[in-house]
Order: C-alpha cells, then sequence, then structure tokens
C-alpha cells in the first residue's frame, strides 16, 4: 500500500537522557568507553498524537577525534545538546516522511554542530547519531499520521524493492573488542554463536596496530580454530573484522592478509569493514578479502565513490546513522547489487529491534546459509542489560532470545515488527510531553 505522505507539522517537543555504565571500559577506534548515554524524544502533532524516539550516543563512533578531545562526559553533552537543536529545527519544519525531513534539516543543522563543538570538520555521524532518536520518533509520528502499524507498510515505497525479503534467520554477529578475555571468547563459540567480528585498529601508530592486531587475530584463530558449526556450509567459524577507518597504508592490510593465509585462516574471513581512513581513496579490489565501508559513507555519492574503489558491501547503522540514511543506503545497494549488513553502536534492546527490523528485510549475506547478519553487543557490554531488557514491549518473545547464534524470526515478529510501534513507558515517562 502506498500511501500520499500529508505534510505533518510538530508544535511540541522534549528530550531526556540515561546514562549507563558498561561493565569493563569498551574499546575501538583506539579509544574507550565507559558509559552510553540513551537518549528518549517525544515530538507531538498538529493532529496532538505523541510519539518518541529512542537513541544510543556513541561520541567515540561519531567523530573519534572529538571524543579523543573532550572528557566523556563533555562529548555526550555536545551531542545531547545538538539532538536538542535538531528537535527545534523539526518543529519550525513541516515533513512528508522523515527522509525528506532530514534533507531539509541537515544542512542547517550540520553548521549548528560545527559552531557547537567548535570543529569545522566535524564528522557527519556525529550529526547522524544526534539525530538517531529524533529520526525513530519521526517515523512513528508518521506511521501514526497514516495509521500505520507494521515495519513493511512503514516504509515508502520508493525503498520497498531493497527491504522485501522476510529472512527466518538472523546470524547474530559477536563482537570481540580489544580488551575481552580469550575465555569469553571460546565460551562464546561454545554457546553457539559462529560469525565472530573481531575489534582491529588497535592503539599506537599504524606498525604498533599492525602488530598488535595481527597477535590478537592469531590468538584467536588458535583458540577456534578446530571449533565446528552446523550454521555454515564448511562447518567453519566465520570471522568478520572491524578496523573503524584506523588504518592509512593499503600495505598493512596486504600484511594482514598475507599472515590470515599463513595461518590458514583466510577463507574464514567473511568481510572486513572500514579498515581504511575515510579520506583513503585506495582502491581494495585486489586485496583478496570482501572489503564493507560503514564510516566512510554518509551519502550516495560516498557510498558511489566506494564502490568505484573496490568496496563490495555495505555496512548499514539504522541505530547510529538513521533509519531515514540507511534507506537510502539499502536502495543503492539493491539497484548495485551489493550485499548488506547491520552493525552495532552497543545500542538498548529496543533499538536493537529497530536494527532487527532492517536486518529481517535486507537479502541473505554472501556466505551465510539464507540468513541476514546484525551485529548486537549490548548484552555483554552494559551493567544494566537485564533491567534495559525488560523494560522493552515483548521481551519474552522467542524472537528476542539468541539460539545457536541467531535470532529466529517469525509471523509473530513480522506482525508485531519486534515491537517497535508499542508503548515504552520507562523512557516516555523521563519527559514531561508525556505529563501533558
Amino acid at each position: 500500500m502506498n500511501h500520499q505522505p500529508k505534510e505533518i507539522k510538530i508544535q511540541d517537543t522534549d528530550s531526556n537522557f540515561e546514562r549507563e555504565k558498561l561493565t569493563r571500559p569498551f574499546g575501538f577506534k583506539g579509544g574507550y568507553l565507559t558509559e552510553l548515554w540513551q537518549t528518549i524524544v517525544g515530538l507531538e502533532s498538529s493532529s496532538g498524537s505523541k510519539s518518541y524516539g529512542l537513541a544510543t550516543q556513541s561520541v567515540l563512533y561519531g567523530d573519534a577525534d572529538l571524543f579523543a578531545s573532550h572528557s566523556e562526559s563533555s562529548g555526550n553533552s555536545l551531542m545531547y545538546i545538538l539532538t536538542e537543536k535538531a528537535l527545534q529545527l523539526t518543529k519550525r519544519t513541516p515533513f512528508g516522511d522523515p527522509v525528506a525531513l532530514q534533507d531539509k534539516i541537515i544542512p542547517t543543522l550540520m553548521e549548528e554542530g560545527r559552531e557547537l563543538t567548535k570543529k569545522k570538520n566535524l564528522n557527519k555521524n556525529f550529526l547522524y547519531n544526534a539525530l538517531v532518536s529524533v529520526d525513530n520518533a519521526a517515523w512513528l509520528a508518521y506511521a501514526s499520521e497514516h495509521n500505520i502499524h507494521n515495519f513493511t507498510s512503514m516504509i515508502p515505497s520508493e525503498y520497498r524493492d531493497a527491504l522485501a525479503v522476510k529472512n527466518d534467520r538472523i546470524a547474530i554477529m559477536y563482537q570481540v573488542p580489544y580488551g575481552m578475555p580469550l575465555n569469553e571468547v571460546e565460551e562464546a563459540v561454545d554457546t553457539g554463536y559462529f560469525v565472530i567480528k573481531i575489534k582491529t585498529g588497535q592503539a599506537g601508530d599504524e606498525a604498533e596496530m599492525l602488530e598488535k592486531d595481527i597477535q590478537r587475530f592469531t590468538e584467536i584463530h588458535e583458540l577456534l580454530k578446530n571449533k565446528r558449526t552446523e550454521q555454515t556450509p564448511d562447518g567453519k567459524l566465520i570471522y568478520t573484522l572491524d578496523a573503524n577507518g584506523r588504518y592509512r597504508k593499503k600495505e598493512s592490510i596486504e600484511r594482514f592478509v598475507d599472515h590470515a593465509k599463513k595461518l590458514g585462516a583466510l577463507d574464514q574471513i567473511l568481510v572486513y569493514e572500514e579498515p581504511f581512513h575515510e579520506s583513503n581513496e585506495v582502491n581494495v579490489a585486489d586485496l583478496g578479502l570482501r572489503i564493507a565501508a560503514d564510516e566512510s559513507i554518509h551519502d550516495e555519492s560516498d557510498a558511489i565513490k566506494k564502490l568505484d574503489q573496490g568496496y563490495s558491501a555495505f555496512v548499514l547503522k539504522g541505530i547510529a546513522k538513521t533509519l531515514s540514511q540507511s534507506l537510502k543506503m539499502a536502495k543503492l545497494a539493491h539497484e548495485r547489487n551489493v550485499p548488506c549488513l547491520c552493525a552495532d553502536l552497543t545500542v538498548n534492546p529496543i533499538l536493537v529491534n529497530w536494527h532487527k527490523n532492517l536486518a529481517a528485510h535486507l537479502p541473505p549475506f554472501p556466505g551465510l546459509e539464507k540468513m541476514g547478519m546484525m551485529e548486537t553487543n549490548g548484552d555483554m557490554n552494559y551493567i544494566n542489560w537485564q533491567q534495559m531488557f525488560e523494560a522493552q514491549p515483548y521481551a519474552d518473545a522467542s524472537w528476542n532470545e539468541r539460539k545457536q547464534g541467531v535470532f529466529q524470526l517469525n509471523d509473530d515478529f513480522y506482525d508485531k515488527s519486534g515491537g517497535i510501534f508499542q508503548p515504552m513507558p520507562h523512557y516516555e515517562n523521563m519527559l514531561t510531553l508525556n505529563m501533558k
């Protein structure tokens, strides 16, 4: 069913946040997080309907240089203020759908972000991360105005072909950050995880980083090389790697690939996410690995450029770069026959299901047995994960369980869209908008 978008006007907004501590410092991009702010926003439309959107802030993902130059709380405060500025812009900007809303407000918001942070080269991912809660609330406002109650019907017609699949399984990428003890990695595999995502790009200069990454990969492979799974065609575990753009030289990745060959592990590496800094224009087609673009694709023109450089997969981050931007990327990927996976931002359980909707509707990832692929690592990183888990709608649903390294999806999941249209009292009660 296609909907002729009504013009939606927002007459009131509200926001708040909750700080969630992590079990141990969480390392990537050469830095470490100790907590993540969960931001909740509310929108009230001129028709009187209220919608709420949730986000997890990750300043380190959004702009690693800004993160490094501020205290952790200061960086989070800046992103939260930018979310508030986005709300004020949304109040002044009538829109047909959330994609159109973003197209209208992003140029102004980018300028405001640069002024706020005093950073002329502010990374656009910082802006997108600040927009996630606003975008999610805008989608639910759009759904409410059009009397839509499921994810599939909510997607505008021009993006439907890219999200036409209904996977019955999603492989869960089990993340291994820098400091994780090896016994925890082995325990994860023994409980059924079979896609092991290894964070590379450790602290230090390029030579030190490469040596640390090679050593870490070697330790993990030696530990796991004889483990077997029924979830892959050859019974072997799958590795994915993610450097979050830390490398500058192609020779470094070539050395890593050579080492993986010597270990006999190269055929188990399904994809390497964003090895190079986003300004690097090296061609990656001859590296002998599928290379995926993540941080470096802010819009379609960036994505096309990366395809021209030999990248052959996209990482979609609806929970970091907004669902609206992810729809554009998914559409381009569909048109170019480029596979997509969904990576995490260490988000809360409600956002896991927002992302699960996206991963569920994408074509299966090559090399997996007819299943999509997504990362979720909040369960291993939040001190209060269990309370957060119980605060979501349908917490006891079977599609929220991790079974043998997968989420098993069924008609109930698709009928309920993972619960994203349901109230979330814990977060909504933090807003005065909810009390008016």
